[in-house]
């Protein structure tokens, strides 16, 4: 396992030094702050296993905590384990995955548990190189299990931890819009040297970008790394690209999931009329079930039917798996 350490100094876009503080004594300031304010949320209590640090970190992409909550508790209660999941038909996680959204992840998450029953004896593997070897798991997801499940010194790094980061110790508004070997490195330099506080740090960090150091409004007189931050002190400078919002209403996407909705309401499948009508635009719809029966989210049950596989005698060649990262 390749590890990332220590690296350049951390430096503003100037080339001086980012802040004169000591980078340690800021990183325990978050992890003070998050030992008293920390969310207390399911997939961080005690004996939660691998499995459901991995079915938290999958259900979480691009998905805010209070929907993934309710989903991931009756997850767990369903399928405990993985081998629990990977003997049901992958059309029950698409059901069970209801309105959660990017629903090739509940598809995923049953590839992921097959593979772990078969190559790894039901256990998440705990080595990053192994966790990439998953369908659909990449650099984050990998580092982020190998990190709360197993204890591992890993940065673990997204959007929240890229923009603190960028703020607390560059001096920039953001992160930039993905995710680099710098930004990997960059925290890397940042954890402690033992594991297991490596870990607690990583999930301080994002719990401090997620709640304080907002995109939007963050809550700077609440920061503990208010009194070195970068961005602070060079007057909160505005981000050299602006955001842009995805739109949803009247996308393929939207039209996916008024489809996708209806297979999962009528496990006994849906007339391709039904589903034609489902959606004012007939061009769309045609596009929007083509996408789904290439992704592998629906099935043709016969010449002119379509439901989730596994349910009717469906049968599709099995899309290629892409990391969700």
């Amino acid at each position: 396992m390749i590890r990332l350490m220590s690296t350049a100094p951390l430096v503003a876009p100037s080339g001086a030094p980012a802040a004169p503080a000591d980078p340690a004594r800021m990183v325990a300031r978050v992890v003070a702050w998050y030992d008293t304010a920390a969310r207390a949320l399911p997939w961080r209590r005690p004996g939660t296993t691998a499995w459901g640090v991995l079915v938290s970190e999958i259900m979480l992409q691009q998905t805010p905590v209070a929907r993934v909550i309710p989903v991931y508790e009756e997850w767990l209660r369903r399928w405990p384990e993985p081998g629990h999941l990977a003997r049901e038909p992958a059309g029950e996680a698409i059901r069970a995955w209801g309105r959660l959204g990017y629903p090739r992840r509940a598809l995923r998450l049953h590839e992921c548990a097959t593979v772990i029953e078969e190559r790894h004896g039901g256990v998440v593997p705990r080595d990053v190189a192994d966790l990439l070897a998953l369908p659909g798991v990449g650099a984050y997801t990998a580092r982020a299990v190998a990190a709360f499940a197993y204890g591992a010194r890993e940065p673990v790094v997204d959007t929240n931890v890229r923009r603190l980061v960028a703020r607390a110790w560059l001096g920039r508004a953001d992160g930039g819009p993905a995710t680099t070997s710098a930004d990997l490195a960059r925290v890397a330099a940042l954890l402690p040297a033992e594991p297991a506080r490596a870990a607690r740090a990583s999930a301080a960090l994002m719990e401090l970008g997620a709640l304080v150091c907002t995109a939007r409004q963050p809550a700077c007189p609440e920061c503990p790394l208010a009194p070195d931050c970068a961005w602070l002190r060079a007057g909160r400078p505005e981000a050299t690209e602006p955001r842009v919002g995805q739109r949803y209403v009247g996308t393929d996407r939207q039209a996916r999931g008024v489809l996708l909705a209806l297979c999962r309401e009528n496990p006994e499948g849906v007339a391709a009329r039904t589903l034609a009508a489902a959606w004012p635009d007939p061009v769309q719809a045609k596009r929007a079930l083509a996408g789904l029966l290439s992704d592998g989210l629906v099935v043709r049950l016969g010449r002119d039917r379509y439901g989730l596989p596994g349910f009717g005698g469906g049968t599709t060649a099995a899309p290629r798996p892409r990391s969700l990262d």
